[in-house]
């Protein structure tokens, strides 16, 4: 009798004991989410969706009065493209709806970067040359690393149509042609 309390206390026992150390072993603990306090620098690299050849960077640097938006995009037709961040940092889908509606923490009306009340991912237009590459660069005065408006693990979207800037939700700039998601930049 004794004997058969004794082995479930001792596996009992034996469990707690490997719970706990696998649970401090550094390699198996859930890391605290780096401070965004200090962050600097995110970068973003844009990979075509699916039946498109779109590639590039954005980058957001912190700076007086806001975010310095940083753009490069190669690949697009020659013209505007509608040019967004969206609420999730999940580009999987080959379409790229997965990455969500526009980025609108404070449920405004969708409309150009500029405007006092827009939607936090609003970044109107890139515009492509001739031989389907854009340049941008502007000062966002709406975007942030911190709290719930972080752009941070979000993504980029770049469009097919121009954004009119007035149209709900999104602009009407049709489909999605190169995604990606807003990290750490290396050297923070």
């Amino acid at each position: 009798m004794k004997t058969k309390a004794f082995i479930p206390a001792i596996s009992l026992i034996l469990a707690m004991g490997f719970s706990t150390s696998f649970a401090q072993d550094p390699q198996h603990m859930n890391m605290a989410p780096a401070s965004t306090a200090a962050i600097e620098k995110a970068i973003c690299v844009l990979y075509a969706t699916q039946g498109n050849s779109v590639s590039g960077t954005v980058t957001f640097t912190k700076v007086t009065g806001g975010m310095k938006v940083v753009a490069d995009v190669s690949g697009l037709t020659p013209g505007k493209h509608g040019f967004h961040i969206h609420e999730f940092g999940d580009c999987s889908s080959p379409d790229g709806t997965s990455a969500g509606g526009h980025f609108n923490p404070s449920g405004s009306p969708h409309g150009a970067p500029m405007d006092m009340s827009r939607h936090a991912g609003d970044m109107g237009n890139i515009e492509a040359d001739a031989s389907g590459k854009a340049h941008m660069e502007y000062l966002d005065p709406h975007m942030s690393f911190n709290g719930p408006s972080s752009i941070l693990g979000r993504s980029v979207i770049v469009h097919a149509k121009e954004d009119d800037m007035k149209t709900q939700p999104s602009g009407n700039a049709g489909p999605r042609i190169a995604c990606g998601v807003i990290g750490l930049s290396k050297g923070q």
